[in-house]
């Protein structure tokens, strides 16, 4: 299996650096390079292939979060995740609208950010629990009027969260005692009642558009 390609954008060159050798030392990760604006990295890899994009949130006079569609129109298929000591609610939210696919926080473990970088280079999402039970605790996140669509039964709203905490389909249907094809054919039912493609584009909807529905259990199936 090929190494995850890694590019990391942080302007404290001392983190940046530690966490770029700690990081090339995992078999299954190669860093491509390191810089401390959007700018550089825009200037020098936006011609090599990057799997994942580990950028700060606090870039100094830029603010991470607000570079993520330019960041991601030049470094083609690369995943961003937001790395920070700390973000509000809407501006997790408005990183995860802009393209990023996740946020890792700085005072946790190397262990949980090999994982992240993991999940979001296969597709998935990484939100710590911390911030995800912030943003999902029934609250309604979203201000703007939205059109409500058809609520999840228990079971889409169980295959739901675990989507939300970064599970595998098969973590997912064992968690469940299920099967894996169950949990594919109810990812599908959610797919189509967000009228969406892809875990990436759900996760967003949900945020988005749901945190006062979708994200509170069912009451029937």
């Amino acid at each position: 299996m090929n190494p995850i390609r890694i590019l990391m954008v942080d302007d404290h060159s001392l983190f940046r650096e530690s966490l770029s050798r700690l990081l090339d030392a995992n078999a299954g990760f190669h860093v491509v390079g390191q810089c401390r604006t959007v700018g550089e990295a825009i200037a020098e890899y936006s011609e090599i292939p990057t799997d994942v994009v580990l950028l700060d949130y606090d870039l100094g006079e830029e603010q991470g979060s607000r570079m993520v569609p330019e960041l991601k129109s030049h470094l083609g298929d690369a995943r961003v995740l937001m790395v920070t000591a700390g973000m509000s609610d809407e501006t997790t939210l408005q990183a995860m609208e802009a393209g990023a696919s996740g946020v890792f926080l700085k005072h946790s473990s190397l262990d949980q950010l090999v994982t992240a970088i993991h999940q979001v280079a296969k597709g998935g999402m990484w939100l710590d629990t911390g911030t995800a039970h912030s943003l999902f605790g029934g609250r309604t996140i979203r201000r703007e009027p939205f059109e409500r669509t058809q609520p999840l039964t228990s079971r889409q709203s169980e295959v739901l969260r675990g989507i939300l905490d970064g599970l595998t389909n098969k973590e997912i249907a064992w968690n469940l005692k299920v099967s894996e094809s169950s949990v594919k054919a109810v990812i599908q039912e959610l797919f189509n009642k967000a009228g969406v493609r892809t875990r990436s584009q759900l996760v967003r909807i949900a945020i988005e558009k749901h945190s006062s529905d979708w994200l509170r259990p069912a009451t029937s199936d």
